[in-house]
């Protein structure tokens, strides 16, 4: 049933990530948008696709479940930290897509199960099966520990590459429009 499962959580992330690549690449539009935006090159979409927390958390979850697929029994000191993060992250997409999110975004067309995929089915999927079927017993303090790298390096390149080009991932981080005292007062109480 364990690999059922995570067999079920990566084909829906997978498919959620091809699906948003494809509308990338073809120009698609997944949000309703009200405004006129300029014409972003490619490589900055991508770019910027694969800056988002929620990406990174869902390919974080993807990664591990495709290793419980093909080892339910699968362990080590690296897998552990990937299989941390990828909880951690998703609970975290999860929680502030529902708080900070949800009214701002207004998917249309395939954007409605792209958005469900990432922020709703992934987060709530991947936590029940971690909690219906583990491995739980593996987090220890050094995985704690190591499992901070990612999402701390990933503030420090989200708030640098903001900087340097005015873009943000997401309305709370931008730092231009709410100063810097704002958007950590923000980051501390997702933290």
């Amino acid at each position: 049933m364990q690999r059922f499962w995570n067999l079920i959580l990566a084909i829906v992330i997978a498919a959620t990530v091809v699906a948003q690549l494809v509308l990338l690449v073809t120009g698609g539009q997944d949000v309703n948008t009200t405004t006129a935006v300029a014409p972003v090159p490619l490589a900055t979409k991508l770019l910027r696709f694969f800056s988002y927390f929620t990406v990174q958390s869902n390919l974080l979850v993807l990664a591990a479940a495709i290793t419980l697929v093909i080892d339910p029994q699968r362990d080590g000191k690296l897998w552990r930290v990937l299989r941390l993060d990828g909880l951690l992250g998703i609970a975290v997409t999860g929680v502030v897509c529902i708080t900070l999110l949800a009214d701002l975004i207004h998917p249309v067309g395939i954007g409605v199960w792209i958005n469900f995929g990432f922020h709703q089915f992934s987060p709530v999927w991947a936590l029940a099966g971690w909690l219906l079927f583990g491995p739980r017993p593996r987090i220890d303090a050094r995985t704690i520990r190591w499992a901070f790298v990612w999402p701390v390096a990933w503030l420090a390149y989200t708030m640098a590459h903001g900087a340097l080009t005015g873009w943000y991932p997401y309305p709370f981080l931008n730092a231009d429009k709410l100063g810097h005292g704002q958007v950590s007062i923000t980051l501390a109480i997702i933290l």
